[in-house]
């Protein structure tokens, strides 16, 4: 039988989409209410307890308290961080779901592990503030008859394979910091990569390493009480909070703008909002303002930095490009 499209029929169907679109409209708004309106998690791809999560619990509450809810800073550890920063990347763009990572899972990890980083960390995410960063050092064992950065350079181009150096591992900044003295110096060094940093410094305190390439701040107690020998910073300037170790270029003019430095920052996806990313940039720089949270960086050898969405991006890139050069000409791969 036909249907009869009267008036009144026409009437009661503008009313039930009408109700239809009453029933819809608990999600949209949902959708359009003000962010953030649910608590925002953190991913940090580390184990808990390391570096960089250490540096998310500390602007954590800081941000909790500026967009009033609560930040759960999670850890999902493994691959290097790659599981981590993947998982994230392809999160849902809403602001609610950040990453705290670093210089070799955002920049160098495709590079050297191209067939197993499904991510682009250029890409799939999107900067939001650069929260601190301090510079590699160049580390011997304090048995080295070498006192400085030029003696050690002459005596590795009169012996070259003598000195071995040891990193975190194969394609990290590390050893790409490592890498770069070899090609800008033109000297021979073993790499002897570790799975524990800290072990390192144990094994150059004990003298069964020569030298190691390692973030400052891993070796500040032991270069204070002489129990290793730091040559120099990978910097074009002394760390503030060190200013007493040398820059290694002003030592040995051969190594003269190697400068690679290791940093935390906040990301978060790709098609993330830019009004939310704007509100996240400056909870984060206001955070990172507050003497206690300087103070925590400080003290651990980290410089706050507080660079916000456009000049962390210019950033990366130039990060991206110097260490892609050396790895091109250095033919590293981690796989």
């Amino acid at each position: 039988m036909n249907a009869i499209h009267t008036p009144r029929h026409r009437l009661l169907c503008t009313a039930l989409l009408a109700a239809l679109g009453t029933l819809a409209s608990p999600a949209a708004l949902a959708a359009d209410a003000a962010w953030p309106a649910q608590p925002i998690t953190i991913l940090v791809p580390y184990s808990a307890g390391g570096n960089v999560d250490v540096v998310a619990r500390w602007v954590a509450p800081g941000l909790a308290q500026r967009l009033g809810q609560s930040v759960v800073v999670e850890n999902l550890p493994g691959a290097g961080g790659v599981i981590g920063t993947d998982k994230v990347a392809r999160a849902k763009p809403d602001g609610y779901t950040l990453l705290m990572s670093v210089e070799s899972t955002i920049v160098i990890a495709k590079m050297v592990t191209p067939s197993t980083v499904r991510y682009d960390g250029l890409r799939d995410l999107m900067p939001v503030t650069l929260l601190g960063a301090q510079p590699l050092a160049l580390v011997g064992r304090p048995g080295l008859a070498a006192r400085n950065a030029g003696e050690l350079f002459r005596d590795m181009k009169a012996h070259p394979g003598k000195y071995s150096y040891a990193t975190s591992g194969v394609g990290t900044s590390l050893h790409l910091g490592g890498e770069l003295l070899k090609q800008q110096g033109n000297v021979s060094m073993v790499h002897v990569p570790y799975r524990v940093g800290s072990q390192i410094v144990t094994d150059l305190a004990g003298n069964q390493l020569d030298l190691a390439v390692l973030p400052l701040s891993m070796v500040m107690q032991q270069a204070k009480a002489d129990q290793v020998r730091v040559f120099g910073v990978l910097d074009g300037k002394a760390s503030p909070v060190m200013p007493e170790v040398p820059v290694l270029g002003a030592s040995e003019p051969a190594w003269r703008g190697a400068e690679v430095t290791v940093w935390q920052g906040i990301f978060a996806p790709r098609g993330t909002p830019a009004e939310v990313i704007a509100r996240l940039d400056q909870a984060l720089r206001e955070t990172l303002a507050e003497p206690a949270v300087r103070k925590n960086f400080t003290d651990s050898g980290v410089t706050p930095m507080g660079l916000g969405p456009q000049p962390f991006a210019s950033f990366i890139q130039a990060e991206h490009q110097k260490f892609g050069a050396i790895v091109a000409k250095g033919q590293i791969k981690a796989e």
